[in-house]
Order: C-alpha cells, then sequence, then structure tokens
C-alpha cells in the first residue's frame, strides 16, 4: 500500500483557481474507522459556496481545507473494532470531514453502506448528497398522488431525482428547466415549463383550474417568492439553498442532512441499481482537472452529476 495519497486542497477562499491537488501522507484508520481507496467522487453545487467563502458564517473552512462528502471505493483497512465492512468490500457512502476528493479517504463505518453491483461507480460515488437531498425535499412537501408540483432546476443533479421521485408517487410534475432539457423531462412523464420572464403565468397555464399543490426550490431565492406569490401554502414550499428566503416567508428548507442515513441512503442506492430511479452522470474527470470540473458545474446548465474520477 502506497505511503501517500493526492487530495483536493485550497488555502484561501475564491473560484476554482483556488483548488490544487496535493500529496499527502497516508494515515491507518483510528478506532471504527475505515480506509477507503476511492474510485469516484461526485461533485456539489454547495461545496463552491464552501470553497468561495459564500457560506464562511454558517460553515467556515479551516486551511488548508479538503473537499467533498460523495464517495465510493474499495476498503483498504478497518480500523479496530469494525465489524463490517471489510477489506476488499465495494462501498459507497459519505464524508463529513470534506474529505471524498482524493485518492484515499478514512470515514467512519456506519458512513458507508455496500455498493450494489448493478451501480456503476460514477453513479455510486456521486448518490449520497442528491440523493439524501432529494429524499428530504420530496418529504418536506407532503405529496399525494394526484398533486401537482412545480420543481426548479428540474434537470440538475438533485433535480433530475425530484422529478422521478414524484412521478413514482403518482404526483404531476411541472419542471422548470430549459428548451434543451425538454425531451428528458417529457419522456418521464413530467410537464416541460420553460424558465425565465413570464414563468408565473405559464406555470398557472400549465397547472390548469385545480392550480399548483406544492414547490420545490432547487435554484435560488426568486423561485421561493414566485411561490408565495402563486398562492402555495407555505408548509408546502420547500428549498434546498435559499435559506434566507425560507426565513422570510416560512417556508421549509429541508437539506440533505435532514435525510442522511445508512437506511435511506441504501433505499436509494437500491433504486438507482435497480432502473426505478435513473441517476444521470453528466460528465467524469479526472482529479487533477478538478478546477475545470467546478467552472462546469458553476454554468448551472449541466443535466445530472458531474464525477471526479481518481
Amino acid at each position: 500500500m502506497s505511503e501517500t495519497y493526492r487530495a483536493v486542497r485550497f488555502h484561501a477562499y475564491g473560484g476554482p483557481e483556488v483548488l490544487q491537488v496535493e500529496e499527502l501522507p497516508l494515515i491507518a484508520p483510528g478506532v471504527g474507522e475505515v480506509l477507503v481507496e476511492v474510485r469516484a467522487a461526485g461533485i456539489n453545487p454547495g461545496e463552491i459556496a464552501l470553497r468561495s467563502g459564500a457560506m464562511k458564517d454558517r460553515s467556515p473552512a479551516t486551511f488548508p481545507s479538503g473537499q467533498g462528502s460523495d464517495l465510493a471505493g474499495v476498503v483498504l483497512a478497518v480500523g479496530p473494532d469494525v465489524v463490517a465492512p471489510q477489506v476488499g468490500d465495494e462501498v459507497l457512502g459519505w464524508s463529513w470531514t470534506r474529505s471524498s476528493q482524493a485518492s484515499h479517504t478514512i470515514v467512519p463505518a456506519g458512513q458507508l453502506i455496500p455498493k450494489p453491483a448493478a451501480l456503476s461507480w460514477e453513479q455510486a460515488g456521486s448518490l449520497y448528497v442528491v440523493g439524501a437531498t432529494a429524499y428530504a425535499a420530496v418529504r418536506a412537501v407532503k405529496p399525494m398522488a394526484g398533486d401537482t408540483v412545480a420543481v426548479s432546476a428540474a434537470t440538475g443533479g438533485v433535480g433530475t431525482l425530484v422529478v422521478q421521485m414524484l412521478r413514482a408517487r403518482g404526483v404531476r410534475v411541472l419542471g422548470i428547466a430549459s428548451a434543451a432539457n425538454r425531451e428528458w423531462l417529457e419522456q418521464r412523464g413530467a410537464v416541460w415549463v420553460e424558465y425565465g420572464t413570464g414563468l408565473g403565468e405559464r406555470l398557472r397555464v400549465a397547472a390548469g383550474e385545480d392550480g399548483i399543490d406544492a414547490f420545490i426550490d432547487l435554484f435560488g431565492p426568486e423561485y421561493v417568492e414566485l411561490a408565495v406569490e402563486l398562492g402555495i401554502p407555505v408548509e408546502r414550499i420547500e428549498t434546498i439553498i435559499s435559506f434566507e428566503a425560507a426565513a422570510r416567508f416560512g417556508t421549509k428548507a429541508e437539506g440533505s442532512m435532514t435525510a442522511t442515513s445508512p437506511e435511506i441512503l441504501a433505499e436509494v442506492a437500491d433504486r438507482v441499481a435497480s432502473g426505478d430511479l435513473d441517476l444521470v452522470v453528466a460528465a467524469t474527470y479526472p482529479l487533477e482537472k478538478v478546477a475545470e470540473a467546478f467552472e462546469e458545474l458553476g454554468r448551472r446548465h449541466t443535466r445530472g452529476k458531474i464525477v471526479l474520477v481518481p
């Protein structure tokens, strides 16, 4: 086993240019911990906010900082008292120490689950954040069969899963997205609604006489404001990103933390593995091109997930 590993690090807040890959000493896992050779690690918009300093008041970085929550890989070593997983097991899970964007990482054993064989490494390595966030967002608005639910950024990493989870519950989905994503939404039984000026009126027309029952915002505060203007009850408006708007209007803002558990992750992983949910992988990048990966993510036009492959 190598004595060093490669990890994405940054030493100051800034744009993608502050990201670098450094070689660091590899240490043994401690009590209850597992050393994983990372095969894939998804990247997420929240990491842009953390690295840029936009969230330094809520979640400050300690420099030098690592990066990343999502991971999938192979167990190389286990610490004392770890019963499962074992060396050689294929696993997926999450890191809470901003350490998954690396060739190796150490995480508590309880944050890993077995990787279903039918999942690709890229799917498994990008599942945690979008899976838990989508699960929490859907649960927050209490959807029932026959409801009409509007979803902003409906074809992003979280949005693609939200749309499918809602459709599986018999919900009529109004998917807000660009024209380029119309076909994808319609193939999954959603109603495409183009974003931009006049969106409110287009949503009213698409909803029909029964109106919109709930709204899931995956993009920004303007959608929370729009949902309130449309007369949707605040207890059925959920945002995963617009915390200030949620506090101002009294809407929900339940994120991935409320659905973080091995049981929920296993449920979502099994649904993806069975084909019940399609986890879209938009692009893969080697670890050394992490800055380019985040530049693409920052353009906010990607359908599905961008994944680093160490």
